[in-house]
């Protein structure tokens, strides 16, 4: 099957390879090829409640002529690009299936082929929805990806990765028939406007893609496999509201976190034991009606009543709290608490020898901007082992990561940046707590940023017509919610945008909707910020390199190395000094000592 996609064809193939997975197909887009398929378990496992998918996103190293740098010349452990291309194809999959459907699926995508001029992602995003498509899985798709640019005062679809260079807007959409399902976006101070328009114009690029898709599943899909069907109780139902609603909605309304579960928790054990008796061996699905009557009850009470779990009105931000310049001994550092949730940011300079090397399928990259999100259990008050990062904070670090590269200097500051946000507490948006404490702590550091950056996330409760759009969203609120909404950006424009829904999509008028009011949150956050400081600190921690820059002419580059890199190692052993020197001339001497620093300036011009 083929149709013309943004001006270069889509190719889809079906039955050719990977043939005993349950749906399977390869898309070649360019001369990128990405082979995705789908398999599921034949029955669900019991007492499992929820949606067991995997998806995960591979990028072999030979798809680009490339063998793996490294000591293990194999594909080891996920990227953070894989880590990444796995989260945005599961996000939109994810809220297109029957809340019954509780079989464990897998999702693959495994690219095989790819020109350095095109992401691979969204060729494996819309394989997935084909492979689930064809397949007998109960998904209520199609839909399909797009990526757009905005260069030179045009928008553009799918554009190379040269071209987005130059692009003011980096926005990735999923969406489906009429509705938006996903948007992950990078933008150089975009308006509101602009960013609604991409969406518009993304959705109409999309339509060819749709339209083949629905051809095909009509032509060679197998027939969905039917979903259990509920098993409601209608008699147990109305004794559990009857013993606990009263009780439970007095219980929502506790404004403090902690206190409200152990309430709610509290409640649930009582209704159990109350019930047990007379329907003995039932205690399981006595416990998830009174999950579905907090669900209800919580979202009744924001709809009918405009009051949220916390007592705030639909646009009442919690309060805020900015302290900067905690900590001593590093470098940059900042405490940003809003309501129950606290992320503590630490910015850390470094030199050149710092920067992040990576082995990308397009060749090595060189990061020198890095941000770590840390999310330990103890911030939601639990006991976990700790493990390495998961999806979930590598993710959340990107999206913050994203959101503050917009401001930071791109030129005469020749540090390396790692910031590391750990979170101290949570109760909702956490990483956009991590933007806002990003932002202060690189002002604390002394990093001449442009300004600072705030983040909100957006909510939203959809009962039939009565729609409830809530800004500065609580974990209940993202949990029992239909939409999470993530922006982030300064009083200039947006510079980070995240959405994910858990509903069949979202209209075009209501994200803008959702985009204004986060533009009047995001205002009303960044003056609390600029109550603790309005700009970056004259100068660097004393514990913070120095770094100076010098040139010298091209032809003289060989006599500061000297043979064998004699003379630039004999500086750096005299004085202590990092010194790095590039083929344009410039010679970056980094110390933390004024005076070993001035000692090999003299060296390197002598």
């Amino acid at each position: 099957y083929q149709t013309d996609y943004a001006g270069r064809p889509i190719k889809i193939e079906i039955g050719k390879m990977a043939r005993q997975a349950h749906g399977s197909c390869t898309v070649r887009y360019g001369d990128t090829v990405v082979l995705v398929t789908v398999c599921r378990n034949e029955t669900a496992a019991a007492g499992i409640d929820f949606l067991p998918m995997t998806v995960n996103y591979m990028e072999m190293t030979y798809a680009a002529g490339k063998i793996p740098g490294g000591f293990f010349k194999r594909e080891g452990r996920p990227s953070e690009k894989e880590v990444l291309g796995s989260r945005l194809i599961d996000r939109p999959l994810r809220p297109l299936f029957p809340d019954s459907y509780h079989n464990e699926t897998q999702v693959i995508a495994t690219v095989l082929s790819v020109e350095q001029e095109n992401e691979p992602e969204l060729a494996a995003m819309i394989g997935a929805s084909i492979a689930l498509g064809i397949s007998d899985v109960p998904f209520q798709g199609p839909i399909a990806g797009a990526r757009v640019g905005y260069i030179n005062g045009e928008f553009v679809c799918n554009p190379s990765i040269s071209q987005m260079k130059d692009s003011d807007i980096d926005l990735l959409v999923a969406a489906k028939e009429g509705s938006i399902i996903m948007v992950e976006a990078g933008a150089k101070f975009a308006s509101e406007e602009a960013l609604i328009a991409a969406l518009a114009y993304a959705q109409e690029q999309m339509k060819p893609v749709l339209e083949l898709q629905n051809r095909i599943i009509a032509e060679i899909g197998k027939p969905k496999m039917a979903p259990p069907a509920s098993n409601a109780d209608a008699e147990l139902e109305s004794k559990v509201a009857a013993f606990a609603t009263d009780k439970l909605k007095a219980a929502l309304r506790i404004p403090v976190k902690t206190e409200r579960y152990s309430t709610i928790g509290a409640l649930k054990k009582e209704t159990v034991a109350a019930l047990s008796e007379a329907y003995a061996g039932r205690e399981k699905e006595i416990d998830g009606i009174y999950g579905d009557l907090k669900y209800n009850l919580m979202r009744e009470m924001v709809v009918r009543d405009k009051v949220r779990v916390d007592g705030r009105g639909p646009r009442e931000i919690r309060n805020i709290t900015c302290e900067v310049g905690l900590l001593p001994r590093t470098h940059g550092s900042a405490l940003f608490t809003r309501g129950e949730t606290q992320a503590m940011v630490v910015t850390t300079l470094g030199t050149s020898e710092d920067e992040q090397k990576i082995d990308a399928l397009s060749g090595w990259e060189y990061k020198t901007f890095m941000l770590h999100y840390n999310f330990p259990p103890f911030s939601v008050g639990e006991v976990k082992i700790l493990r390495g990062p998961g999806r979930r904070e590598v993710g959340h670090g990107a999206l913050a990561e994203r959101a503050v590269s917009r401001v930071l200097p791109k030129e005469d500051f020749p540090y390396t940046i790692r910031v590391v946000s750990d979170i101290l507490e949570s109760n909702g948006s956490s990483s956009m707590a991590t933007v806002c404490g990003a932002s202060l702590s690189l002002m604390d550091a002394g990093v001449p940023t442009k300004g600072h950056v705030a983040g909100i996330a957006m909510g939203l409760i959809k009962e039939g017509d009565d729609v409830v759009i809530l800004s500065d969203i609580l974990g209940d609120e993202d949990h029992l919610g239909d939409m999470d909404f993530k922006v982030a950006g300064t009083a200039e424009g947006v510079t980070a945008l995240q959405m994910d829904i858990k509903i069949g999509g979202v209209t075009a008028e209501l994200l803008k909707d959702a985009l204004y009011q986060a533009k009047e949150g995001r205002l009303h956050i960044l003056g609390k910020m600029n109550e603790a400081m309005t700009t970056h600190r004259g100068e660097l921690s004393s514990y913070a390199p120095r770094i100076t820059t010098i040139y010298v002419r091209v032809e003289k580059i060989k006599d500061v190395i000297g043979p064998g890199g004699k003379n630039i190692k004999g500086i750096i052993l005299a004085t202590g000094c990092k010194i790095d020197i590039d083929d344009t001339g410039k010679v970056n001497i980094a110390s933390s000592d004024g005076e070993a620093a001035q000692r090999a300036i003299d060296m390197v011009r002598g």
